[in-house]
This record gives C-alpha cells, structure tokens and sequence, in this order.
C-alpha cells in the first residue's frame, strides 16, 4: 500500500505527493519539521505539514528572492537572509560577486542542521567564509540593526507560529531602519488565490514603507496554488528599470534578465491587489 503525504492548503484543497520514506521527524522547539523522500519531488522539506522546499523545484523560489533585488541593486555588498535555513537563498546570494558577506538568521536550528543532512545541494554553501550562519530571532536582529545592509531578504515560512511578527508593518519599518540608504527589502509573500488580503495588506504596508513597491511572481508547483508572489520595497532602485549592463552571466536554472522584468508583469486579479 502507498504513502502519500498531503498538505491541506485551505479547508477545501490541499496536494498530495507519493512518499518512499520518512527521513527524520520530530518537533523542535518552535515547530513539527519532517523531511520525506519524495517520488516525485526528491527530498522534502516540511514544517508543520506545509511544505518548504523540494529538491525538484527549488531553484524557483531561491533565484527568485535572491536575483532580483541584487541585480537591482547596483552594488550590493551586505546582504541578509531572514529565515531560510535550508540555505538555497544564500545559495544564490553567493553567485554575485559584489556579495562581500551574506548572513543568515534561521530562529531553528534545527532546519540548518537536518537541510545540511538530507537537502545537501541546497544547504552546501552555508559553510562558505562569505556567510555568517546565526541562529536567533530575525525580528530581533532587524531591530537591533541600523544602516548595515545593501539588501534584505525575508525567507519566512507562511504567517503561522514564530513567522507572524515578519508580516507585520513594525517589521517592515524595522527593515527600512535596518537598510542603508539605498537599500533594498524582498520578502515572499504567499500566493494571491488563498491569501489575497495577505498580499493587499503587505503591499499597503511596505508602500507606506518605501517609496518603490513593486510586487512579481513566479511559478512553484509545491507550493500552495502554485502561483508565488514576491513583494519588494526600495528606496532609491526601481527593479523595472534596471540597465541591461548590470546584468551578468550566473547559473541559473529559471531567472534570466528577460524573466526580470517580465514577471513583475502581474495578472489583472493579483494587480488589482497591490493599488
């Protein structure tokens, strides 16, 4: 008889995926985690039965937040990763060479340590010299962080548990304080067919926030929907225009410099939810 693992998007939808085996589970101090090797996706990632990573389609959701504030960035040089301990956004953060240093601050550490056991191709960097690995409060570093970063990136989990403080607008503000003076925030911000107020409430914060907001997706079939949106709040870039020469040649497997500017080309219904 077959294993299925099923994640319950809304009270009326979820998706399911075949399993071979359950690889670790238990429950941390802050939440379940479970890694599955997956038929069809490879190793998962979930945490308290959502899924948040695959080895399969990964690289949407990490090339997605990490390349498109840096190349809209023209020289980003500190940049920090709120959340993301299975390490595939300062993955991608490392492929630019302006990065001088990259820190990542996961509140369980748990995730770092079984990412890096099961999810290797994901995690394998975060033992690079340029990455500062802290496990702590993401809230709590931005507040006690000021002019420090070129960019932030928030890698949260869905706004459940320890992630409801980083979709609040006081977190936002933190950030602003927190970026240097033409800096930039990128934060995922879930998908616009279940969570539409989530997105119009985000987008109204960070516009009240900095005065470039700009909100683009990408395509994630694990996750919920399979439509992702990405919110972003600059203070001087505009990521619509940025020059064809600040584009350079990285391995990528979805974002190109044509995919840039194209996906903050939105649906008229998501659109409509960021005015």
């Amino acid at each position: 008889m077959s294993t299925w693992f099923t994640e319950k998007q809304t009270d009326n939808f979820g998706i399911t995926a075949k399993v071979n085996r359950s690889l670790h589970k238990e429950k941390t101090e802050f939440q379940d985690l479970e890694m599955l090797q997956t038929e069809e996706w490879g190793n998962m990632l979930v945490l308290d039965d959502m899924v948040m990573t695959t080895e399969k389609d990964e690289f949407v959701y990490h090339e997605m937040l990490a390349h498109i504030p840096l190349f809209t960035h023209p020289s980003p040089k500190k940049v920090l990763v709120v959340g993301g301990g299975d390490g595939g956004v300062i993955r991608e953060v490392l492929k630019h060479d302006s990065v001088e240093k990259a820190v990542l601050v996961e509140i369980d550490g748990k995730v770092i340590e079984y990412s890096k056991q099961y999810l290797p191709s994901i995690a394998g960097t975060l033992e690079d010299p340029r990455v500062d690995v802290q496990v702590g409060d993401g809230f709590m570093h931005i507040a006690n962080s000021e002019r420090e970063y070129d960019v932030i990136m928030v890698d949260s989990t869905e706004p459940v548990g320890p992630a409801v403080n980083l979709f609040t607008k006081g977190f936002y503000e933190g950030i602003a304080k927190a970026l240097k003076e033409d800096g930039i925030l990128v934060a995922q911000t879930d998908n616009p067919w279940f969570k539409a107020d989530l997105i119009r409430q985000v987008c109204a914060d960070v516009k009240e926030t900095f005065p470039i907001t700009k909100v683009y997706t990408a395509n994630i079939p694990t996750y919920p929907s399979g439509l992702w949106t990405f919110t972003m709040g600059s203070k001087i870039y505009d990521p619509t225009q940025v020059p064809a020469e600040r584009f350079t040649d990285i391995d990528t497997k979805y974002y190109t410099d044509e995919l840039h500017a194209a996906s903050f080309v939105l649906p008229k219904f998501v659109k409509d939810l960021t005015e």
